[in-house]
């Protein structure tokens, strides 16, 4: 006999419905590793099992572009963006995004089982994901380490320690292997 589960599954018994994995990507190669490494482990460990394979859920996050940005002089001044400037920098962001989610997309067609989702929202990335993660009922978060050092990192902030702090599903932070 089964024992019974706060989902109101059964311990054992195979789910009916896919899980739901979000994988954070950006233009870098390690979130694209990451990714890798998630179909490779996460999605091929899902087709041995009864289960269905997991849904992949590819988020990016467009970073908002301030329309002023200060001068370093100290003088307090600075320049603040025309509108065609804005428009420009809005449309290679655009560009951008379209182009990491391409390369995505086509690292996921090796499995072509697995049913890939994709959601791209301007906002600060420890937001975006983390909200998306939640909104797409994630069973687990998997994203790169860009492996900043310790004074980039305090300067900085890092997505993922924030992701691993705030979000309510497990987070995978995949690093890079060494290329030595």
């Amino acid at each position: 006999m089964a024992a019974e589960v706060a989902g109101g599954g059964a311990v054992g018994a195979p789910s009916s419905s896919p899980r739901r994995v979000v994988v954070a990507v950006d233009e870098s190669e390690e979130s694209m590793h990451a990714l890798s490494w998630c179909l490779s482990n996460v999605v091929s460990a899902g087709k041995a099992a009864v289960a269905p394979p997991p849904s992949v859920v590819l988020v990016h996050a467009r970073s908002p572009r301030p329309l002023y940005y200060p001068t370093i002089d100290g003088t307090g001044t600075g320049y603040v963006m025309t509108q065609q400037v804005v428009d420009c920098m809005e449309q290679y962001m655009a560009s951008a995004a379209d182009t990491v989610v391409t390369k995505a997309k086509t690292i996921c067609t090796a499995f072509p089982d697995v049913r890939v989702e994709t959601c791209v929202e301007k906002g600060d990335p420890r937001d975006v994901i983390c909200g998306a993660a939640e909104k797409a009922g994630a069973d687990m978060l998997v994203m790169g380490s860009h492996g900043y050092g310790f004074l980039q990192w305090a300067l900085m902030g890092s997505v993922s320690n924030h992701c691993v702090q705030n979000c309510k599903c497990p987070v995978v932070v995949v690093k890079r292997p060494d290329s030595a």
